[in-house]
């Protein structure tokens, strides 16, 4: 039984290696960073269930449905990345470990209220050695909010009141990115004093779902 699984977590170690050496080449982003991706990957399915970080089940699903979606959105940011990104409701550390690792010149910040998940980021930072990362548990709009670059948010509030708390954490200038459906109400100049920028398409790779994202900038002085 012991070599069986033994076997098993090595076909499946592969198996999360060949998905993110894949996913990597198809959005040109250098190979080196497979291994590390793999152990983040690996990371969150060993823990999912037990402090219930994600719906995903196995370290294949999470690197193919998370991982590559992290990175894909990378991508979709261009110039505006590496940048000091602010990752509001980071949840299991997505989008911004993935980003931390590939874009090793990112500053990147998780903001999380839930004592679990922000233990897991603590224990996935310090595993990986990211010098680039630090976890803040906290409300997003409760916190002491600094001056990103960047701001992000995936799943934390409608739209409005999202924009509202990153406006918190977008420096002047900055920029806030917002995941869009594609029959979504245009948000325009949804918040005062964030103006919109642009709204883009991408492609999770290996035959993964197409993506929007809202990207706005922040016009106004904090």
């Amino acid at each position: 039984m012991e070599k069986r699984a033994v076997k098993g977590f090595h076909v499946e170690h592969a198996d999360v290696r060949a998905i993110l050496a894949g996913g990597l080449a198809e959005l040109d982003l250098p190979e080196e960073h497979v291994e590390p991706l793999t152990q983040l990957a690996e990371g969150v399915a060993r823990w999912a269930e037990r402090l219930n970080l994600t719906a995903h089940r196995g370290a294949a699903a999470v690197a193919r449905r998370l991982v590559l979606d992290a990175l894909a959105l990378g991508v979709a940011l261009g110039d505006m990345l590496p940048a000091t990104t602010a990752d509001l409701g980071s949840g299991a550390g997505f989008p911004g470990l993935p980003i931390a690792i590939a874009w090793p010149g990112a500053r990147v910040t998780l903001i999380d209220s839930r004592e679990r998940r922000h233990h897991f980021q603590r224990t996935m930072i310090r595993a990986l050695r990211l010098a680039n990362v630090v976890a803040l548990r906290g409300r997003a709009e409760e916190l002491p909010a600094t001056p990103h670059g960047l701001v992000l948010a995936q799943a934390m509030a409608k739209p409005a009141i999202a924009l509202e708390w990153m406006r918190r954490w977008a420096a002047p200038g900055g920029f806030v990115v917002l995941p869009r459906s594609e029959n979504a109400p245009e948000l325009g100049e949804a918040t005062t004093g964030i103006e919109r920028v642009a709204v883009r398409r991408y492609v999770v790779p290996l035959g993964g779902p197409a993506r929007i994202i809202w990207i706005g900038r922040r016009a106004d002085a904090i």
